[in-house]
């Protein structure tokens, strides 16, 4: 079964790979439950690799002197929930620019709030973050794309025995990253409250964020809200998009479009249970864009993304940065997609090389010049 999960994810594997022959440490980031860990062992079967779990009482209590037990150590060293010893990135810098260090360290983190800056300042010029998410299109194998879109790309719900074991599996993620993880973490605040706010987010998912009506509905401010959004984008949780604007000579929108990540986490937010569920929700349409924007960043890499909206009405849902050259991606679900005056509008005031049209149809087609209609599997790498 490992094996061929490995292989199911072999351009990820292949990242981290290529990042440790680069660098002395690598740190791999991502939620919980996102599979870091089955990755991480795919390195691990040498006699010089060595795995440490700080969640184990016995490794945390060796790791109270870590220069003594790191500094002997050869090879591959893996260190997982690195979040839980902060200090313990000074002792890598140590180690690593010690003359003759022969270790190569990869940290595997759960999106810890510090964890960034800590590596950044503490390792600085010697290290390689890599980004961790749950299964996307390209890695699907037998699975069927709306199988995806329904349960999430997370190991567990995506492989669960049926929708009911599924839908079983993210409600306890989900309560145990509020109700443990997230006190752990610094993030302070009441389970409930935190509970209540997720669940509102599952109805403000693609919508440009206004603290307001959430903060009015759960009676606090406006800053308390902003921190719980801010608590879950780092812990991998929510993206926020943010908006591009440049001097066109049009007021343009300039607060965040927020997301939640993983498209099962989305639809147990909003009690989504099966595929009939899904098709008649009112955020059903919603639901797929985030979807697709999730698919596209995951399979494209652009360089940056984010996306653009006038206060006049024009909108594009996605604009890439790749090698260059400016994409614009507007995401419909439609069978017959057609351009519109918005289209038109980012095509001219954006400057686009190319605007494509993802919609979950089978044919790819023009739509106009440099407007193109392309399936949402049409973006997939050639095999």
């Amino acid at each position: 079964m490992q094996n061929t999960w490995m292989l199911e994810r072999k351009a990820l594997y292949s990242d981290v790979a290529a990042a440790l022959r680069r660098s002395p440490a690598v740190v791999l980031l991502g939620p919980r439950q996102v599979g870091k860990t089955t990755l991480a062992r795919g390195f691990l079967p040498t006699a010089a690799a060595h795995y440490l779990d700080l969640e184990d009482p016995a490794v945390e209590a060796r790791m109270e002197d870590p220069m003594t037990l790191l500094s002997g150590m050869r090879g591959l060293v893996v260190i997982d929930e690195v979040q839980r010893a902060p200090g313990l990135f000074k002792t890598l810098r140590v180690l690593i620019d010690r003359e003759g260090c022969r270790a190569r360290f990869l940290l595997l983190g759960s999106a810890s709030p510090a964890l960034l800056r800590q590596s950044s300042e503490s390792l600085a010029g010697r290290v390689e973050i890599v980004e961790m998410a749950g299964f996307h299109l390209a890695e699907l194998g037998g699975l069927s794309q709306d199988e995806l879109w329904l349960r999430g790309g997370f190991p567990r719900a995506l492989l669960a025995e049926d929708d009911q074991a599924s839908l079983l599996w993210r409600r306890n993620f989900v309560r145990t990253v509020i109700e443990r993880d997230m006190p752990q973490l610094g993030m302070n605040a009441a389970s409930p409250a935190i509970q209540r706010f997720w669940a509102m987010l599952g109805h403000l998912h693609g919508q440009v964020w206004n603290a307001a009506d959430p903060a009015r509905a759960m009676g606090v401010n406006e800053s308390t809200v902003r921190r719980y959004l801010d608590w879950l984008t780092q812990l991998y949780l929510v993206r926020q998009l943010q908006p591009w604007h440049e001097n066109i000579g049009k007021r343009q929108v300039k607060a965040p479009k927020v997301y939640i990540r993983d498209s099962g986490l989305l639809h147990q937010a909003l009690g989504v249970t099966d595929a009939t569920s899904l098709w008649l929700h009112p955020r059903c349409g919603a639901s797929w864009e985030g979807f697709v924007i999730e698919q596209i960043l995951a399979i494209a890499r652009p360089d940056e993304a984010w996306f653009w909206a006038t206060h006049g009405g024009a909108e594009l849902d996605l604009l890439l940065m790749k090698d260059g050259r400016r994409v614009g991606v507007e995401i419909k679900r439609t069978d017959v997609p057609r351009i519109t005056p918005s289209m038109r509008s980012a095509m001219t005031d954006l400057r686009l090389d190319a605007l494509y049209v993802v919609y979950p149809g089978e044919r790819r087609f023009q739509l106009a010049e440099r407007v193109e209609a392309v399936p949402l599997k049409a973006l997939l790498p050639a095999p």
